[in-house]
């Protein structure tokens, strides 16, 4: 995903992102700060979760959306907004446009899940799908704006809409007022901006540190080239970070502010994920769980109090289920498995009967007796267990191994 810049826009500050806050009292809520427990012991100092994704539409981009709109000029407003999203950006301009009284068109790729276009329908937008990508869906929003005079609503590259999402920074501090280090995902910049510009003003001694997936890393290059670059074959499972170009505004303000950018790899992402969900009780998405990601990959390099930003919860049950077994499987609690044994009766129970003793539970089993490849009395099994972990694994294929059992994978 890549998004044109608007040009040059007057830089960020402190009395805008107050100013920000003061617009969205009683329209944004102040999301919860929750402890974590097993955070803090893998990290060895008092982690907190900035609950985002409890925000209203799911996540932060309502804050930032509502203060652009909120904005414009009376003639602005008249003729509507547009915007281009996948998700989380196109509810928050749909539900801020509702609040506000301002006609709003959201463009939406074909392939988006339907639940988000559902939402974004529901908040009050006009839906339009387009395009098979995001590159698609937004040139076909900008030539409206053209053809309509209709305001296109960049979903990060603005000083409104930074301001907006930096009052996340500014409630951390209140919520939080010992923290040493803030991580937040990072996409486009326009939170981790935000976020810096509070917090920075108000607290330079805390560390802000942004993170992206490995797959969709425009920042680390950008920064070391010194100027936003464009990067080609996105690949990751955060769809909310997955984005090609930094925005100059926000580039600028990272640059200057952000103290570090980190990367994760889906197998972080996803562990992240599960522990979000059966840790902490959250439902989180991949982008959101990016700083927890961060924090499971090198617990020791965080000076805490820490406070991870999960900045969203817009997750596709059907990508939620996939991811899920994503990260059970990185973890070790699944276990993919192709014996051969002989093909007479009651072998494959007496299979079982070890992995009832080993206590495995099998998920799946696939009983192959005429592949080409085997002997005349032979059978191959394939099996998808779940186990308790990495120790799990292996006690499971050792105990196989001595039952006799030829372990093909």
């Amino acid at each position: 995903m890549s998004f044109s810049t608007p040009g040059t826009f007057r830089p960020v500050i402190l009395d805008d992102i107050r100013g920000a806050q003061k617009m969205l009292s009683g329209v944004a809520r102040m999301t919860a700060m929750e402890g974590s427990r097993h955070l803090s012991q893998l990290v060895g100092s008092p982690v907190h979760l900035k609950c985002e994704n409890l925000q209203r539409t799911g996540s932060f981009k309502l804050r930032g959306a509502y203060v652009r709109i909120a904005g414009l000029s009376p003639e602005e407003r008249a003729a509507g907004v547009v915007a281009a999203s996948a998700g989380n950006h196109a509810q928050g301009v749909a539900l801020a446009s509702s609040l506000l009284g301002v006609r709003s068109t959201v463009f939406m790729p074909v392939g988006a899940p339907l639940p988000k276009v559902a939402a974004t329908a529901e908040y009050g937008a006009q839906v339009r799908m387009y395009g098979q990508v995001v590159d698609e869906t937004l040139a076909a929003a900008q030539e409206y704006a053209r053809e309509t005079g209709a305001v296109f609503i960049h979903p990060f590259d603005h000083p409104d809409i930074i301001a907006g999402q930096g009052t996340v920074g500014l409630e951390i501090l209140e919520q939080c007022p010992e923290v040493r280090t803030i991580i937040v995902g990072v996409g486009g910049g326009g939170l981790a901006a935000g976020v810096a510009v509070a917090v920075k003003s108000v607290r330079p001694d805390v560390k802000v540190i942004g993170v992206q997936a490995e797959g969709a890393a425009a920042y680390p290059p950008s920064l070391a080239a010194g100027h936003p670059v464009s990067i080609e074959g996105l690949s990751t499972m955060a769809d909310g970070i997955k984005v090609g170009r930094p925005g100059d505004l926000p580039f600028k303000i990272i640059g200057d502010l952000l103290d570090e950018v980190r990367t994760v790899s889906e197998d972080a992402l996803s562990s992240a994920l599960l522990l979000c969900l059966e840790r902490a009780k959250m439902v989180v998405e991949p982008a959101g769980a990016s700083p927890v990601a961060a924090l499971m990959s090198d617990p020791g390099a965080f000076q805490g109090p820490v406070v991870a930003l999960l900045s969203g919860g817009n997750v596709d049950p059907l990508l939620l289920q996939r991811i899920l077994r994503h990260g059970m499987s990185a973890a070790g609690r699944y276990l993919s498995l192709r014996l051969r044994l002989t093909d007479r009766p009651g072998a494959l129970a007496a299979l079982l009967g070890v992995l009832s003793v080993v206590d495995a539970n099998v998920l799946d089993v696939s009983h192959v007796r005429t592949d080409p490849r085997l002997g005349l009395t032979e059978a191959e099994v394939e099996l998808h267990l779940e186990t308790k972990g990495p120790e799990h694994c292996g006690e499971v294929a050792t105990m196989l191994r001595e039952a006799g059992y030829t372990v093909m994978a």
